[in-house]
Formats: C-alpha cells, structure tokens, sequence
C-alpha cells in the first residue's frame, strides 16, 4: 500500500507465498495465550505486485487484528484503507467512458471503506496450502503467486484466491472501515480501523480484546517509563533487513513504554496520536513489532486491555523503538465503540 512517508510500515505484502508475515521480533511463542488475536489477508487493487506488469495491477497484504466483539476486529487504519470490493478500486473511479476518461459526474465512493476483499483468520499457525498451487516450483521462485507470475496473470490470481478463501472455513470474510478522519499520506494521525466480520469468529465472549479508558495511556507518562509492560501480539517478522525470516505464527513481546513523541519526534506537535515502545531484546523488555505485525494489539500487562495497535516501524531492521497508534483517545474509542 501507499505508505510511505518517511517510516517502514508494518503491513506486509505477500511477496513470496513461503514467506508472508510471520512473527513478532526475538519473539516468545504465545502458546493460545491470545485466542482474540489472528492474521488479515487483503487485496487492494490499487497497488502494484513488482512481480506482475503496470497494468496488471493489485497487491496483497497481511495485517494482524483482534476480535473485540462477535463479527468486530479492531486493526491499523492502513490495513482496512483502499481495501478491494470484489476487485474494484475504493479510492478511485474505474468507470470510464467511450474515450476512457473517468465520467466525474458519476457516484462514485472514493472514501477507501467498504471493501470487502479481506479475509480474517484465528489460526495460531497460518496454513496456506489449500491456495491454487501452493506446491509449485519455478524457475525464478516457489508458492501460488510464483505459479501466477510465470503461467498466468495477476487478475486470475486474484479470482482465484479470493474463490479459495471464500471456500475455506478458517478463514472470515469481512468488510473493511478505516477511520473516518484517516489520511492514507498522513496515516499515523488516525490509523485505526475496523473491519465487520460476515460471520462470527468464534472466540469466546471472555476473550474479546477490551478497549481502554480515554487517555488510558496518561498515566504512564508520569512515572518511571521501565515499571510497566506492555504485550504487543502479532503475526509480524522475527526479524527485518536484512534476513526476514518468520513463519506465519502468532508471537508476543514484552515491551516499555519509551514516550509519546511519535513519528520522527512530531508528538508534542501531534498530540494524542503515535507513541513509542521499545523494539528489541533487552534485560527489562524482550523483543518488538515488524513487518506483518500491523493493526495487532499492544495490551497492557497481561491483560486484553488494547493501549494501542502496532502502526509503524522507525527503520528496515524493525529495532530501536516500534510505533503504536493510542486507542485511549475520545475520537478513536467514538469510532470504535460505533461498531459495538
């Protein structure tokens, strides 16, 4: 997706089928410890696959996400913006005329809600074997998408996936809504997002992920920062540039709150948005957030309290600090609790 900017974002496009998003950094197995949290698999369309031509256009995506209530999961803004709806774009018109110019005079949502090309799933360890050839070997490459890149083309592939998600039963379909407020060139200003399952999750009441109170987060500030932990979970790599390693599965960390100047240190001048844990292992915190790792929650302690959703990465290596998106604001819980 578009996010650029001056940061390494965590969503992760499927290059190879072999190696998606796979896991939290020095990670500590979670062992069913967070049943509410899964893996979102998305296409937009939008997007550019390197592997495929210009115009053959669209691009998948893992993000992580969890369940706050039947059918609701909460994510990243910028793992539910520009989301496919059975294919067509959500952010520009593909409605032309005879000339191929766009007809401007045409209703047309150009908002990037509504897609329903995501897919949600509560499996601990991801299995993609049931995608069209899983098991192919290629001259240049190995997996589905490396079939499609030297036999086929991007579109088929596209109907072809979504046909084999929609038959598979570990995986939900969904409905994609970003933040109303969201900016897909400033997306660490509102980068929440909520995507409505078409059915039910199956995870237990008990279990859903809880939102905090507004400004949750303030009381931590005031204090020693290395007294609390936090638990980000996600299915996000073990470890950046330059080896990417990771196997689809779920990980948590235990990470410090570092403070909350944000994206490049613009958080007094952006209040209320970005914060900064701790991203590597450590004698007080263990571990961190990378690619993949997008829209998962950072609960406090060991709780399903939700502080905050994994947004962005400072740097390639994902180490340093990691970025989370605060949840605890009142325009953010409004949003949120507006799917409850």
């Amino acid at each position: 997706m578009s996010r650029k900017l001056f940061v390494g974002l965590t969503a992760l496009l499927m290059v190879l089928l072999a190696l998606p998003a796979a896991a939290i950094t020095n990670p500590t197995p979670d062992d069913g410890e967070h049943p509410q949290v899964g893996q979102l698999l998305f296409f937009v369309p939008d997007e550019i696959d390197p592997r495929f031509p210009a115009d053959d256009p669209g691009a998948w995506f893992n993000c992580s996400g969890t369940v706050i209530a039947d059918q609701i999961v909460l994510t990243a803004g910028h793992c539910t913006y520009g989301v496919g709806d059975d294919g067509a774009s959500t952010t520009r018109s593909s409605d032309t005329n005879d000339d191929g110019v766009i007809n401007i005079f045409d209703e047309v949502d150009l908002s990037g809600e509504g897609g329903n090309d995501i897919w949600f799933t509560l499996q601990e360890v991801v299995d993609y074997s049931f995608l069209p050839h899983f098991d192919y070997v290629g001259t240049a490459c190995s997996g589905s998408s490396c079939w499609y890149v030297e036999n086929s083309d991007n579109a088929t592939r596209y109907v072809d996936w979504k046909n084999a998600l929609n038959g598979e039963s570990a995986w939900i379909r969904g409905t994609a809504n970003p933040h109303p407020d969201y900016d897909d060139n400033a997306f660490f200003l509102h980068d929440a997002g909520i995507v409505e399952l078409d059915d039910s999750s199956g995870v237990d009441s008990a279990d859903y992920g809880q939102l905090p109170d507004d400004g949750f987060l303030d009381q931590f500030f005031a204090q020693r920062r290395n007294d609390t932990r936090f638990t980000p979970v996600g299915y996000g790599l073990q470890f950046g540039f330059p080896f990417y390693p990771g196997g689809d599965t779920r990980y948590q960390a235990s990470v410090m709150l570092v403070d909350a100047t944000g994206v490049l240190g613009l958080g007094p001048f952006l209040p209320g948005t970005a914060v900064l844990f701790s991203n590597s292992a450590g004698k007080a915190h263990q571990g961190g957030t990378c690619f993949g790792d997008s829209g998962g929650p950072v609960f406090y302690e060991d709780s399903t309290i939700i502080v905050a959703v994994t947004s962005f990465g400072i740097n390639p290596t994902c180490t340093g600090v990691g970025g989370g998106y605060r949840i605890d604001q009142e325009d953010d819980l409004e949003f949120i609790e507006s799917f409850l």
